[in-house]
């Protein structure tokens, strides 16, 4: 860059500094100040050089207009991960941190054609069959429990106590998992995300998902892995093990992060303090920082030229949801009423089939944790905060808060519910001594 560039220059520590290399899209600094790296990569134009991890290359599209005809281009763009050129050729190491999210599994996430649809189709329609009143109703159970936890403390973090264990919890009783499995469903999908012993933590969770889809095949419930299980698409055991990997795992900390993302924002936002403006305040979160960033992996299906550029077939291209969401051109569409034109549950025939459940769990979640505790405030600086390092998610890594201690906590509000909850653990196969994790403990709290 010339002394007297108008482009904007790289953010401190970026190591595409005057080299040309890509840009990393990995450690704290990226983390830090993610809206300084997108402004650099949009003087390369729509699509920008980026490195997911080291050795991991990819190409980054910014641009919302670009990234909306990329995701709903499903003949030009492909979503199966054996395309994925530089994996194939051996220059992806096997031991990368962020393989598990990216190479192929058997599922809806990563097919094309009329197998996406076959899987898609049984996913759309066993979360149709989700009762929004009941999954309501658990929610605030779940939510009921966990502030019981911490309730009485006056302080806690509402990320690691709160926005993290929920969505795990939810999933878990939607999904029928039984105490044990679910003890290790949380464990798996846990360690996955925050990159702690990955591999071991992938394990764990497919053979607990694969017991499920046992127990399920033997003994069916009124649970979502019982209708994808009854579905006219008639998965195998394999299919529904990764459709269940998938659902749980993109289901939980998408919308950690949305909990926690948005809680973040109502803290430090005076103009949220009036009440009534949750809908608000998760709508701009899913504008300004959506839960998931940068992902939608996608590879061209033949050599062209896309977004002013050259692209090769089997490049890994990602869409940037945050730098989509936050460019120069979107201002006019939010002003005009658009709020819910964001991509941060992605577009076209790959876009979130769950984003309604999501949105309700979110709603619930947040609603019943500021009735409980009115005065919830940060409890350190909001400048003291940190975020989580990776390529994909935008996550905090705690939320410090305190509030006035809680003199009474809520409990189950009767023998009948815990009977019922009690006869759902025996019909999801709960006769096995469980391990005592959270999922175990809230079983006891919740019969109890």
């Amino acid at each position: 860059m010339s002394a007297h560039s108008t482009d904007p220059a790289p953010p401190p520590g970026c190591p595409a500094h005057g080299s040309g290399l890509s840009v990393p899209l990995y450690g704290p600094e990226f983390a830090a100040h993610p809206q300084s790296y997108y402004e650099y990569m949009r003087q390369h134009g729509p699509l920008a050089p980026v490195e997911l991890a080291p050795g991991v290359e990819a190409t980054l599209v910014t641009d919302y207009a670009t990234a909306l005809q990329l995701l709903q281009d499903s003949g030009a763009f492909r979503k199966d991960a054996r395309r994925w050129r530089d994996f194939n050729e051996g220059r992806v190491s096997p031991d990368s941190p962020v393989l598990p999210l990216l190479v192929y599994r058997p599922n809806c996430m990563f097919s094309d054609g009329a197998e996406h649809l076959r899987l898609r189709q049984a996913v759309t329609d066993s979360f149709a069959r989700v009762d929004s009143r009941r999954l309501s109703q658990s929610t605030q159970r779940i939510s009921d429990y966990l502030i019981a936890q911490f309730g009485t403390r006056g302080s806690a973090d509402l990320l690691n106590d709160y926005a993290k264990q929920l969505p795990l919890f939810v999933f878990n009783e939607l999904f029928g998992c039984p105490a044990d499995i679910g003890d290790r469903v949380m464990f798996g999908i846990s360690g996955i995300f925050d990159g702690i012993n990955a591999e071991k933590a992938n394990a764990v969770l497919f053979q607990a998902v694969s017991e499920l889809v046992q127990i399920k095949r033997s003994k069916p419930g009124d649970d979502v892995t019982s209708w994808l299980m009854q579905h006219q698409a008639k998965l195998d055991d394999q299919e529904m093990a990764h459709q269940l990997v998938l659902l749980l795992g993109a289901g939980a900390e998408p919308l950690r992060n949305l909990i926690g993302n948005t809680l973040h924002r109502l803290l430090i936002n005076d103009r949220y303090a009036n009440g009534g403006l949750i809908d608000e305040a998760i709508d701009d979160t899913l504008w300004e920082n959506p839960p998931m960033a940068n992902y939608a992996p996608h590879y061209p299906a033949s050599d062209m030229e896309f977004g002013g550029q050259k692209v090769r077939a089997g490049d890994l291209m990602l869409v940037s949801f945050a730098a989509a969401n936050t460019g120069p051109t979107l201002t006019a569409t939010r002003q005009a009423g658009s709020n819910r034109a964001h991509l941060a549950w992605s577009a076209g025939p790959h876009a979130c089939p769950s984003k309604e459940p999501a949105r309700l769990i979110a709603v619930s979640a947040i609603e019943n944790l500021l009735n409980q505790l009115p005065d919830v405030e940060l409890a350190v600086p909001e400048d003291s905060l940190t975020w989580r390092p990776g390529p994909f998610n935008r996550a905090l890594a705690t939320l410090p808060a305190r509030f006035t201690p809680m003199r009474t906590v809520r409990r189950p509000e009767s023998s009948a519910g815990a009977q019922a909850a009690a006869q759902d653990a025996r019909d999801n196969g709960g006769a096995r001594k469980p391990e005592r994790g959270l999922w175990s403990s809230f079983l006891t709290w919740w019969k109890g």
